[in-house]
């Protein structure tokens, strides 16, 4: 996708992902829930030579499929290109997507899941926080697609309790200052009957590995 375009809607980022334009030198294969923010970072610094294609974000609810989606996507791109990054950290994959890129030859984000890269890794994992359910700006905008419904607690919201009675507050990892989005988030924890949680991260690693990825281009 070139620079200056914006990202499509969230529903169309969320089943069907963002085809790129082959207009830069490097490819950047990321999750659809990471477009926006992929789009700011390379605005903001003018990284003309950088291209994005993303993959449907709902893959975030089939990590068992990330791996073949990354390899198809690098096969099906890479001759356009000189070089290929993958916008995904592990993601529930089980150590097969780092597994699959170093095969591939292209280097991934460094972490457990895109969680721990926003909130940053090392203190992520300090916290160490194994009763909190995790939410960013597009999941708190995709909530009912990646959460209520699949769980299917639009259908039968006595579910709730089995689903999350081990978690004890939601977090909201806010990449933007958007009130909206706060008091959206807050309406979800009350939903899920969790604690609530905002910790404004900005885009935290995410920006440093663009970085290096751009820089060495």
């Amino acid at each position: 996708m070139p620079a200056g375009s914006p990202a499509p809607d969230d529903a169309t980022l969320t089943e069907d992902g963002l085809a790129p334009d082959c207009c830069g030198r490097v490819l950047l294969i990321a999750c659809g829930a990471l477009a926006r923010e992929i789009l700011d970072i390379r605005a903001r610094n003018g990284w003309t030579h950088l291209d994005l294609t993303c993959l449907p974000a709902i893959l975030h609810n089939h990590p068992d499929r990330i791996a073949d989606t990354v390899r198809a996507a690098v096969e099906k791109h890479r001759q356009d290109y000189d070089r290929i990054c993958v916008v995904y950290a592990d993601c529930g994959t089980g150590g097969a997507l780092h597994t699959t890129c170093d095969a591939l030859g292209v280097e991934m984000v460094a972490g457990p899941h895109c969680y721990a890269f926003f909130d940053g890794l090392d203190r992520f994992a300090a916290r160490d926080e194994i009763d909190a359910f995790y939410l960013t700006d597009f999941l708190v905008r995709q909530f009912d697609a990646f959460v209520w419904k699949p769980l299917g607690l639009d259908r039968h919201p006595a579910l709730r309790d089995m689903y999350f009675g081990n978690y004890r507050r939601l977090v909201y990892l806010a990449q933007t200052e958007d009130p909206a989005l706060t008091e959206k988030a807050q309406a979800q924890a009350n939903r899920l009957g969790l604690a609530f949680e905002r910790r404004s991260t900005g885009y935290g690693d995410l920006s440093g590995t663009l970085e290096g990825w751009a820089t060495r281009a």
